[in-house]
């Protein structure tokens, strides 16, 4: 007997499911017989993966796509081919009702960062804005079903909200990069010993692609860049228009402003890696001007900020969100001191990321990475393999990790995308 089993997915007014039949096909007929019921029911199949067993004791395996124009056609024909193995039982997804402002129902489903849907009256919804650790609210727009991932905060009285695991469906990130083999293989393994030329050359191939699929690259740095004295790369980047979007927190605006105030970050000069009369007060004398002016902008347009990173962001209009911390000096006026707020101001520029780059931050890279989707292609880069490896730790698997200094990354970075 063949086993099998059906996953689903609605898109462009069809009902989509993936059908698997294991076991001796080819002498037995099952895979003609079923392909005669799909083919009599309207069904169309396409054929996804087909392997014959060599030996006696090897089954054969093929995987369908199946589509046809409504739910109750494919259930239907689903259930013709059940006395040939085949399986089908998918229930609808359950919705509760949240009784309080920011607090999901119980048994909320808790979302991962691969793609979903769920099945509402008999229609597979993707699942918009898809992030880790969120519910999934649903409602009804102009008569058809939407739904989208919520987190907690942001749950309100009366919404609708998915529980339990009925009727949803996580596609895996091997199926959606099928055909990014060499990027599945580079993010297997976290090592100082791999070879950095060759990521560093996929990665501007990754982002000349975004770029030319209509994508944006997002970049999520730390205060090394500047401490490295590779802040002027940064802003090549910017200013060449390969970074579309910076994630950054108070300690890296601060010192790329005081480098370009004072020549110093934390109070050493970055030219000559020596150290300043008073340096530590540096970063704060830089903060306290800019809060003079009323914002990083201000101080761009009265002459007060002449170049480096936050420069280059203000002159080429590239979007910027400086999330805030406990330790902050300051801060500077365009940090974002509520993290919740913070959260929801990073969460409204990432629709159409194609490419992250995260580079010499931890905290800044796993918040990131808490709300990308799996498909964005992710390299995240530091000095210590614990930081890298601490970001796949916390779900971000489709990362590539590279443990380099953030100097020798840039570099070699600004090289390939000239």
């Amino acid at each position: 007997m063949a086993d099998s089993t059906s996953t689903g997915q609605y898109n462009s007014g069809m009902v989509t499911e993936r059908l698997s039949l294991t076991g001796d096909l080819l002498d037995q007929n099952t895979l003609s017989r079923v392909l005669d019921i799909l083919n009599q029911r309207g069904i169309r199949f396409h054929t996804r993966k087909f392997k014959v067993g060599e030996f006696s004791d090897e089954p054969s395996i093929v995987e369908l796509t199946l589509t046809a124009p409504d739910f109750e056609t494919m259930r239907l024909a689903l259930q013709a081919c059940a006395e040939y193995g085949a399986t089908f039982n998918i229930d609808e997804a359950t919705l509760a009702e949240a009784e309080m402002d920011g607090v999901l129902p119980e048994g909320f489903y808790s979302t991962t960062n691969f793609s979903t849907q769920v099945l509402i009256e008999g229609q597979w919804i993707e699942v918009e804005k898809i992030e880790m650790d969120c519910g999934i609210r649903v409602w009804k727009d102009a008569g058809n079903w939407r739904a989208e991932t919520c987190p907690m905060h942001q749950v309100r009285r009366g919404d609708k909200l998915v529980v339990g695991y009925n009727g949803i469906e996580v596609i895996p990130a091997e199926e959606e990069q099928r055909d990014e083999q060499e990027f599945r293989f580079m993010s297997n393994e976290v090592s100082s010993e791999r070879p950095k030329g060759r990521m560093i050359a996929h990665a501007a191939a990754a982002i000349r692609r975004a770029h030319e699929e209509g994508k944006q690259v997002l970049f999520v740095g730390g205060p090394a860049i500047v401490h490295s004295g590779s802040s002027p790369l940064l802003a090549k980047l910017i200013e060449r228009g390969w970074i579309d979007i910076l994630f950054a927190g108070n300690a890296l605006a601060a010192h790329d402003i005081e480098a370009n105030m004072l020549g110093t970050s934390l109070g050493v000069n970055v030219e000559t890696g020596g150290s300043s009369a008073h340096g530590h007060t540096h970063h704060l004398r830089a903060i306290n001007r800019v809060r003079r002016a009323g914002s990083i902008r201000k101080a761009v347009d009265q002459g007060l900020l002449t170049g480096g990173t936050m420069f280059a962001c203000i002159k080429t209009g590239t979007p910027f969100v400086l999330a805030g911390s406990i330790r902050d000096d300051g801060p500077l006026p365009d940090v974002i001191r509520d993290v919740v707020k913070a959260q929801d101001e990073m969460r409204r520029h990432i629709d159409n990321i194609g490419v992250c780059l995260m580079v010499a931050t931890t905290l800044h890279s796993v918040a990131t990475g808490n709300i990308l989707p799996a498909t964005v292609k992710t390299y995240c880069v530091d000095s210590d393999a614990d930081t890298v490896i601490k970001l796949t730790d916390r779900g971000t698997h489709q990362a590539i990790g590279l443990v380099t200094d953030c100097e020798y990354f840039l570099s070699k970075l600004v090289d390939a995308l000239s």
